[in-house]
Formats: structure tokens, sequence, C-alpha cells
């Protein structure tokens, strides 16, 4: 398991990104535009992770901003941890025997989504490739909020 990023919405893309940026000195690694999805994703890294960062083995900060206005509730300004995972199908299983509840599962063999004791949000992503769509993962219906 490799730890991958943390993400939080953000309200001012701008003001974030000079606090980030700017005053606390990390530096903008990548940034994604959705047309379709209408948000800002902007991945962010500390100064000594710069390099591995950019090799994508590193853990950034993902700031991600919504372009129509939202009121966060309950932290959902702080969405989700998310780790990178050698078999989604195999860890998701174990998990669901040890009680935790698979949120959003694995139906595409690739991401997948439950939350700790205390509701965070941790997403799980397949590394590499995704794998083939497999049952019980593929008819799986979402459970509650991830």
């Amino acid at each position: 398991m490799h730890y991958l990023h943390t993400m939080v919405r953000v309200h001012d893309l701008d003001a974030s990104l000079d606090f980030y940026c700017k005053k606390l000195g990390l530096i903008e690694i990548s940034r994604k535009d959705s047309e379709k999805g209408r948000f800002t994703l902007i991945f962010l890294a500390a100064p000594g992770d710069e390099a591995r960062a950019r090799e994508q083995q590193a853990p950034m900060l993902e700031l991600t901003y919504n372009w129509d206005p939202e009121t966060y509730t309950g932290g959902r300004n702080f969405g989700h941890l998310a780790y990178r995972v050698e078999d989604i199908y195999a860890l998701c299983e174990s998990l669901q025997q040890q009680g935790v509840v698979i949120n959003r599962p694995p139906r595409d063999g690739y991401m997948a989504f439950i939350r700790s004791p205390d509701g965070i949000s941790i997403e799980l992503l397949q590394q590499g490739e995704p794998k083939a769509p497999a049952e019980p993962w593929a008819s799986m219906a979402n459970v509650g909020e991830w």
C-alpha cells in the first residue's frame, strides 16, 4: 500500500493557491480542468518532494475547486485520503470480511471508497491498469455516502 494524496475542497482557488504556494511554499505539480464535471483539480507537493511527486512517487495535496458555489457541511471540504493498492478486489474482500462497509464498490476494477470509524472517506485505487470487472463487485450498489 502507498499513500497517494489528501484532497480538500476550496471555495476560492486564488486565495488557496496564494496560501499553499506563496505562503506555505508548496509547488504546483499538475492541474486538470473538467468542463463536464465543472471542477478544477490541482496537485501540490512539498519542495523536498517535487521530483518524486512529478514521478508520482510522493504524496501530494489535491485542491478541488468546484466551479458552482457549494456550502460544505459535515467536513465535506475535506474530501478523502487515497491509497494505491496491489489488488483492489482482495483488499475489499478482506475489509468486508472484517466488517468494513464498501461504500463505493470497485465495479470498474479500479476505484473503491470506504469510511473510517470517524467517517473519513478513503479512496482505494488499483495499482497499474484496472482489473477486469468481476462479481460480486460489478453489480454491487453504493452504500451510504463516500
